[in-house]
């Protein structure tokens, strides 16, 4: 069976039900038809400052196209601790509309560890997507009135200004020209990214409390003037009405596991091209509900994880306790050119990247139904030669009770108080830091600046922003920024293309390579199989 047709076979609980197992009681949560909800502000300020349960970081080795299942082992893992007797939750991302009609299907899992109800979390959930959309596209239609009203900022329109948005991958809005015709306003350059990859999102997952939301949202540049000074979206009175419209999205959505266990579904940013973790609201209130919160972080360790660790966990105020290392034979046999021992190295280069933060590692071998179990243990005992330990889980095919091995493990691995550092100082210079994740996270050498980066970083020096903490936007493919360039490359020096200031967000975004900030279709994607029959049924969702 598909994980559509597994979902659809899967007996709901109501979210009410779901709620009072939690403790809730009616006021402290907005029930959104019968199987989703959204927490209440005064719920949301209240478990933010509540006593914290652990912290479980999923990440992953370098996938291959179709992923490695990271979100399927993080909803596993959180079953098998409810399997062993623990409280436990997922806490993990909403998915985006464009890798859903694109490459990747749905986002909610697979098999028995999905968080359930499938399609409507897959397609506009909540409406918290739409409300980000909105919200960036607010300030863009806002820029431009204020430049079509006099400019009374003095913003230079030969800068970088700020972009519009779209939930979907349309190559055809990279690059396009607005303002044409008469009364239009101003003839200029202009071009749409991702949602995932907007500032907004980012701020959104970020923020601590709807006040901060409004702080962040106003601190967003929205271009340079005559003098070559930020403009702000504050400045140009966009701030509060974009608060306005994010007021209902920031509070954290709750759902339910395939086993009707509790979980939370908030925020969406790209491991790619964004910070690529759940909202920083979501795992606070998690951790205030459950003993144990398992979160996850977008593509392999080189990048959702470096992120979780490096901008998130600095801002929730602490690291994980444990951290999990999901692989697969297939993306290691990728990795290794056919050979898994070959593509043990780039598992071995992962693990020495994530021992730099200071919680335990365990690797978890998703298994697949294809899968020879002879390279299972091959794996095992690779890795118990550089001392770790590797569990085979089966979370696809057996649920909680496919994961009961992993969890003992790791509620044994939070037994003992996680030290945790970042890969870099807060003070250290752009460059600084750019340098440590190349060489410290990626095994490269050094890094390069195109010379508009090097233009960018001089003003982002200039004007007070050289010390914030740093987003690479590379390929998920590699540990480089070539997608050819497999395994663990070593020596290899970064290509900066370009620097972008997210002030709202409180980081620099370095785009590297040949990432696209707004993906294009494939020939064959996946829209293509989705459908829905008369009775509103959906297929091909998987």
């Amino acid at each position: 069976m598909t994980n559509l047709d597994i979902a659809q076979n899967a007996v709901l609980r109501k979210i009410t039900d779901i709620a009072t197992n939690l403790g809730l009681d009616e006021g402290e949560y907005e029930a959104l038809g019968h199987f989703k909800a959204k927490l209440t502000h005064e719920k949301v300020r209240q478990l933010s400052e509540s006593k914290r349960g652990k912290l479980i970081l999923v990440t992953a080795v370098s996938p291959t196209p179709s992923g490695v299942g990271k979100t399927t082992v993080t909803v596993g893992l959180a079953q098998g601790l409810q399997t062993i007797g623990k409280n436990a939750i997922p806490a993990i991302r909403e998915p985006a509309l464009g890798p859903i009609f694109g490459v990747k299907g749905g986002a909610c899992g697979g098999g028995y560890s999905q968080v359930l109800p499938m399609e409507d979390i897959n397609l506009f959930f909540t409406g918290d997507f739409p409300a980000i959309t909105s919200a960036h596209n607010l300030l863009s239609a806002i820029l431009d009135a204020h430049l079509n009203f006099g400019n009374e900022c003095q913003i230079d329109t030969r800068s970088d200004l700020w972009p519009r948005t779209l939930d979907m991958n349309d190559r055809g809005l990279r690059e396009i020209v607005i303002g044409i015709g008469s009364g239009n306003g101003v003839v200029r350059e202009d071009g749409f990214v991702i949602t995932p990859a907007s500032e907004i999102m980012a701020i959104l997952c970020l923020s601590t409390s709807l006040a901060d939301l409004k702080l962040r949202l106003g601190r967003i540049v929205v271009g340079r003037n005559m003098k070559r000074e930020p403009v702000t979206a504050a400045q140009i009175k966009a701030d509060g009405a974009m608060a306005a419209l994010l007021s209902t999205a920031i509070r954290p959505n709750l759902v339910q596991t395939m086993q009707g266990g509790p979980a939370i579904v908030h925020g969406g940013p790209f491991g790619n091209i964004a910070h690529g973790c759940s909202s920083i609201l979501g795992t606070k209130c998690s951790l205030g509900l459950a003993d144990f919160t398992v979160t996850e972080a977008g593509f392999g360790a080189d990048l959702g994880a470096e992120k979780f660790l490096d901008i998130l966990c600095p801002q929730l105020g602490h690291g994980p306790d444990a951290i999990v290392l999901v692989a697969t034979i297939a993306a290691l046999k990728h990795q290794g050119g056919g050979d898994l021992n070959q593509g043990f190295a780039n598992l071995a280069r992962h693990i020495k990247h994530l021992q730099n933060y200071g919680p335990k590692i365990v690797v978890a071998i998703n298994q697949r139904a294809e899968d020879d179990l002879n390279d299972h243990q091959i794996l095992i005992e690779n890795c118990l030669s550089i001392g770790i330990t590797a569990i085979t889980t089966n979370p696809w095919g057996g649920g909680g009770q496919g994961c009961v091995d992993l969890a003992i493990e790791v509620e044994s691995m939070t037994q003992q108080l996680a030290p945790f550092r970042t890969l870099y100082e807060s003070n250290s210079s752009v460059s600084e830091k750019l340098t440590a994740i190349v060489t410290k996270a990626y095994g490269g050498q050094d890094i390069e600046l195109s010379d508009k980066a090097q233009k960018s970083l001089n003003w982002l020096e200039k004007n007070g922003f050289g010390n914030l903490p740093v987003c690479v936007a590379k390929t998920q493919y590699s540990l480089s920024d070539d997608p050819t360039l497999l395994n663990a490359p070593e020596g290899f020096t970064l290509n900066v293309r370009e620097l972008k200031l997210s002030a709202g967000a409180g980081f620099i975004v370095a785009i590297c390579g040949d990432i696209m900030l707004m993906p294009g279709l494939g020939k064959t994607p996946t829209a293509f199989a989705i459908d829905v029959d008369d009775n509103g049924k959906i297929s091909g969702l998987f």
